[in-house]
């Protein structure tokens, strides 16, 4: 049996996040933070409104991508495809959708994270023509206690 076809591509919904939510949690190379809860996406869909994407099959989500920027470089997190939905272009799709949105606000740059262990992710970014930068390295700084924010 073959998943139904990809409905509707649209700007992300604070309402869409319980089935995002749920997408997520089911893929695997994404790991998920405080900073994921309904009130972080909530903050991050207010201050970048219009760039982040879901893709919908009937009543489910197929697809979705995170995209912002801070005002020089653009940033995408949290693509992900469920699997009965991969390889028909979908997420190729949603990074269009999101670049094309955050470049009409005259970004030119995007970074995306990728886990060093995340293959399929890795594999999936370079054919899309990403590629590493390895004279980089990310650091970061928690300012709270707790350590998954």
């Amino acid at each position: 049996m073959t998943a139904a076809p990809v409905t509707a591509i649209r700007p992300m919904l604070l309402d869409d996040y319980g089935a995002v939510r749920r997408l997520l949690e089911s893929t695997s190379g994404i790991q998920l933070r405080d900073a994921d809860s309904f009130e972080g996406i909530a903050r991050y869909l207010a201050r970048n409104p219009g760039m982040s994407f879901v893709a919908w099959t009937g009543g489910s989500v197929a697809g979705c991508v995170f995209g912002g920027h801070d005002g020089r470089r653009g940033y995408l997190h949290h693509l992900a495809v469920a699997p009965e939905f991969r390889r028909r272009g979908i997420g190729r799709s949603l990074v269009a959708h999101a670049l094309a949105a955050i470049s009409a606000d005259g970004i030119e740059k995007f970074h995306i994270d990728v886990f060093a262990g995340n293959e399929e992710g890795l594999r999936f970014w370079q054919a899309a023509g990403w590629h590493e930068r390895c004279e980089l390295k990310r650091l970061s700084h928690i300012l709270s206690a707790r350590s998954d924010c």
